[in-house]
């Protein structure tokens, strides 16, 4: 792939954690290219680094050291009101826990984030549904998330993420609070999601969940030990 085509660029990306007079360095010099339309996987264990790598790429931490650049842009020295409007509007999140808001319908949740851009309530209201139909969750938009499984929740999570468009979809262990079944589903559902064009990056311990990516990073000790190339599953 050509460099016209790279959305996100690390450049010695390095995270420092001081506790106590205690140095933790949580990433060491990251290296790391993803291109518009690519499905990436983060893979390691427990403690290497993952969710700290994909927090810097949500912008919702910075590098203590290196470049990040997001879609041509330098973010990683913008000033707090800049990176809160590039996030709202280039990444969508998926989280484990799901968080979705307790006392707002499943329409409601999905819409929240266009609510944040000042968006006219036509075209929340022509999203919002968009996004529910996109992954099988139209039918319950009134529901409120106490009233769904898990595996729904996680769908309902998944059009919250999507309803903006986002550049790329951050997804940090988006199976972990599922069981195998509904697990298998959501896989499905990010696979259908980038055949369909979405940039996906995940973060996973499972190696069978990363084999759904185009490419798997392994992190170890906060840095990339491997890159391998997995062919998509049938």
């Amino acid at each position: 792939m050509s460099d016209n085509n790279v959305l996100i660029k690390l450049e010695g990306v390095t995270k420092v954690f001081f506790t106590d007079e205690v140095e933790t360095h949580a990433l060491s010099g990251i290296h790391l290219d993803i291109h518009s339309g690519e499905y990436v996987a983060i893979a390691g264990p427990s403690g290497c680094g993952k969710s700290t790598l994909l927090s810097i790429l949500g912008l919702l931490d910075t590098p203590t050291e290196g470049h990040y650049t997001l879609n041509a842009t330098p973010v990683e020295a913008l000033k707090p009101s800049e990176r809160a409007r590039i996030r709202n509007q280039e990444v969508g999140f998926i989280f484990q826990s799901f968080n979705l808001i307790g006392d707002l319908t499943v329409y409601e949740n999905v819409e929240l984030p266009l609510t944040y851009r000042g968006m006219r309530a036509v075209e929340r209201r022509e999203r919002a549904k968009e996004a529910l139909e996109k992954v099988g969750m139209g039918h319950r938009s009134k529901h409120l998330p106490s009233q769904l499984s898990g595996g729904q929740q996680q769908r309902v999570a998944v059009a919250r993420a999507l309803v903006g468009r986002p550049s790329i979809l951050l997804a940090d262990e988006p199976t972990g609070n599922l069981d195998s079944k509904n697990g298998e589903a959501v896989m499905e559902l990010l696979r259908q999601l980038h055949r369909d064009g979405a940039t996906i990056c995940m973060v996973t311990h499972d190696a069978r969940f990363a084999a759904h990516a185009d490419r798997s990073v392994h992190l170890f000790d906060g840095r990339v030990v491997e890159e391998s190339t997995e062919a998509e599953p049938v």
